[in-house]
């Protein structure tokens, strides 16, 4: 299984519009990051978490030729936005786009894309088949999915186990219940927003903690903001096992 982040920035990306930090300044290509997202390549599914408003280019960026299914963490903009750029898979590949949510999530969308969901059809619009996700395993051609609950602040939203690699972002509280799904897992993709405190997203620190409770083999912190600091300073910090991710990284799984 192929993974490659598309994109590992916060809701404001980096740089920040009008941000005249030295992150934002950096001349360091780690250091430019998209909306967070990622593709799994599978044996037979091409796969992305999150489809947000940058995902137009990260398919360009990656040279994506194709495309099985989206799957959805939550019902915020950075992860939802660009679902009506899969129109060309759709035009090209002559099939529809599998599209797994939860009931909250689906809500989300038919407010944000109700001309998806038109009682008319109108040519050329997203073509897309809708599926439930609840708290259960479930397939994508061969694939298990393993919905992984955590809370991003008062939000209820959902990480993925597949395999050994386990992806969560925007998490704030994670149960024990959630934890136990985790542990076991090769690959670990945690979010890390900043090094103070923050109401809805782990800390560096909160970030450096779960992954040593977890004890993956490797450790990647995404959904990273400006304020955390540059990607070279950072990653010195950083102990064994645990490295920033980037925009455009690839890893096996």
């Amino acid at each position: 299984m192929k993974i490659t982040f598309l994109g590992t920035g916060t809701s404001q990306g980096i740089p920040v519009i009008c941000c005249n930090c030295e992150v934002c300044r950096s001349e360091d290509a780690r250091d430019k990051r998209l909306r967070v997202s990622v593709l799994v390549e599978t044996a037979d599914r091409t796969i992305v978490i999150d489809s947000g408003p940058d995902f137009r280019y990260q398919m360009l960026r990656a040279g994506v030729k194709d495309l099985d299914a989206i799957i959805y963490t939550h019902e915020h903009k950075d992860h939802i936005a660009g679902l009506d750029d899969i129109r060309p898979f759709n035009y090209l590949l002559q099939k529809n786009i599998d599209i797994y949510a939860t009931p909250r999530v689906q809500d989300a969308l038919k407010r944000e894309f109700s001309y998806i969901f038109a009682e008319h059809f109108y040519p050329g619009l997203p073509q897309i088949d809708m599926h439930t996700v609840i708290d259960e395993p479930f397939l994508i051609g061969q694939t298990k999915i393993i919905p992984l609950p955590v809370m991003h602040y008062k939000l209820p939203i959902l990480g993925y186990r597949i395999g050994d690699f386990s992806y969560i972002t925007d998490a704030k509280t994670i149960s024990a219940e959630t934890r136990e799904k985790v542990k076991g897992t090769k690959v670990l993709v945690i979010n890390a927003l900043q090094k103070e405190p923050h109401i809805s997203h782990f800390t560096l620190d909160e970030a450096l903690e779960f992954a040593a409770e977890i004890g993956a083999e490797t450790t990647y912190l995404t959904h990273v903001s400006h304020n955390l600091g540059k990607h070279a300073d950072i990653s010195s910090e950083l102990p064994a096992g645990i490295q920033l991710a980037y925009d455009g990284l690839q890893i096996i799984v």
